[in-house]
């Protein structure tokens, strides 16, 4: 057990102090809160939270609610951390940890980036000048300041917690490549207030216009027989013509796995309906001239069912979907294939894991994932589990999470073999959810490490980055890839007719 103080403003403490300091206790520390003479976030920055959250209905538990008579102790000489959260430019006792938001230890700074249409990184420094690990948070909203800072903040979290952890256990920092982050400064209220009026508020009205004329959150599945020649092992869409999959207009379907079975060809997705509140799996069967089935469901539970991974192992054949809103990564049996499946096991409870990925390499099975840690996106923090067999027991990587980042943290499809080669597709949210995809190798991966290299754009034939790709699988003659396919609604589809 270490003694570790959280220094967080003496009038102003709020969810997020808590959180970090919990997790510290669970991790068997002696965790006490400090209050320091500081001030809280700008009042600029706490009135445009607030006018957003009621302006724009925005409800949630947020890491920056205020706690009611909070407990409160005195610096400990003896402690044997000290995390920052103070938001000020004060000097403590070493060894101290810190966030920095894109070079600035306020969050004032992290606001004005999302104001400007920026997406902020986290750096976490040692005694104010080495940075030690290092974070790039996915936003998931780019329209609602209160939901981005609340992302920036949730993953600045996850980031501390697991620098400290690793700091007391004399562990090395840092498990991605990290270097001094740019200088900030803290921003006036003058600079704020004319980045939210010159900058989000547009935003905020051309997002409206869209979502009354458009369904924005769709999607298109196409499909092609590769004739061996994939687009992992060239990194291009060209070769063979896609088929877009066909919906009745009052659905869509995406996270696309193709399987083959028998000589038959089938691809499982996502079957969203419009309107709807969870997608459900369904399955279309491909014929050679490339005609396709209409997709009919074949597994529904009470929550939000998508990326049906569907493989083959041990001589049965099996389905791990993502469920991450139902708190558990469950494993499903072929009953009779393709039509029913049976709930065999949940392989990891109480975790909210996303597009679970497996993979038989050495020794083991390994399974790669983002987790929603708590707060925040679900889309930015890579997990590794391993097993010696299927069922079990599932053990998390001592080096989780092996990093956080919007760009290269979330699988986009099945791992493919291309050579010696073992590439994973994974998800960049830049731009925005399910804005590109890219292709990483795994380079090291053992029981100690985890290595993949930074994901290379998938191109055009054109050889330009193709945009708004999200999921790519394939299977010995079928291949498949989702992309954002936005509609006009349908009074404006009609009256264009």
């Amino acid at each position: 057990m270490s003694a570790i103080d959280v220094l967080v403003p003496a009038n102003a403490v709020c969810r997020l102090h808590a959180v970090v300091a919990d997790r510290l206790r669970e991790n068997g520390h002696d965790v006490a809160l400090v209050g320091v003479d500081t001030p809280a976030i700008s009042p600029t920055l706490k009135n445009i939270l607030q006018m957003e959250r009621t302006v724009l209905r925005v409800r949630l538990n947020s890491l920056l609610d205020t706690l009611q008579a909070p407990i409160l102790s005195p610096a400990r000489p003896d402690a044997a951390l000290r995390l920052d959260l103070s938001g000020g430019d004060q000097q403590f006792a070493s060894p101290v940890l810190a966030p920095s938001f894109h070079g600035c230890p306020s969050l004032s700074n992290a606001a004005r980036l999302l104001m400007l249409g920026q997406l902020p990184d986290v750096d976490i420094l040692l005694d104010g000048v080495n940075p030690v690990a290092h974070a790039a948070p996915m936003v998931d909203s780019r329209l609602s300041i209160v939901r981005g800072i609340e992302d920036v903040l949730a993953r600045m979290v996850t980031l501390l917690v697991d620098t400290a952890q690793r700091y007391l256990n004399d562990e090395p920092a840092g498990r991605v490549s990290v270097g001094r982050p740019s200088e900030g400064e803290r921003p006036t209220s003058g600079q704020m207030v004319s980045a939210y009026m010159l900058s989000v508020v547009p935003r905020q009205v051309t997002g409206v216009v869209k979502r009354l004329a458009f369904n924005l959150h769709r999607w298109n599945v196409s499909y092609r027989f590769h004739k061996g020649r994939r687009v992992a092992d060239t990194g291009l869409l060209a070769g063979e013509a896609w088929i877009t999959l066909p919906d009745d207009g009052s659905r869509f379907y995406a996270d696309p796995f193709p399987f083959e079975w028998q000589g038959r060809h089938f691809i499982f997705v996502e079957d969203f309906r419009h309107g709807g509140d969870k997608a459900v799996i369904s399955m279309a069967e491909v014929f050679g001239d490339g005609t396709a089935t209409v997709p009919r469901c074949v597994l529904e539970e009470p929550y939000h069912l998508s990326y049906p991974q569907v493989f083959s192992h041990d001589g049965e054949i099996w389905m791990l979907p993502e469920g991450g809103a139902g708190g558990n990564l469950v494993l499903y049996r072929a009953g009779s294939f393709p039509d029913r499946w049976e709930r065999h096991e949940v392989l990891i409870s109480e975790r909210e894991l996303y597009d679970a990925t497996v993979l038989e390499h050495g020794d083991r099975l390994w399974l790669f994932a983002t987790q929603r840690d708590g707060y925040g996106s679900a889309s930015d923090t890579l997990v590794v589990f391993h097993a010696k067999s299927l069922q079990g027991p599932w053990v998390p990587h001592p080096a989780n999470p092996i990093r956080i980042d919007r760009a290269a943290a979330r699988p986009g499809g099945r791992f493919v073999r291309v050579g010696d080669r073992i590439v994973l597709p994974l998800q960049d949210g830049t731009d925005e959810y399910g804005g590109a995809l890219g292709l990483a190798d795994v380079v090291e991966l053992d029981e100690t490490k985890v290595r993949l290299t930074v994901p290379v754009p998938i191109l055009s034939p054109d050889k330009s980055t193709y945009p708004k790709i999200h999921t790519l699988n394939s299977s010995e003659h079928l291949e498949v890839i989702d992309c954002i396919s936005p509609v006009l609604r349908g009074g404006l589809r009609r009256a264009r007719r």
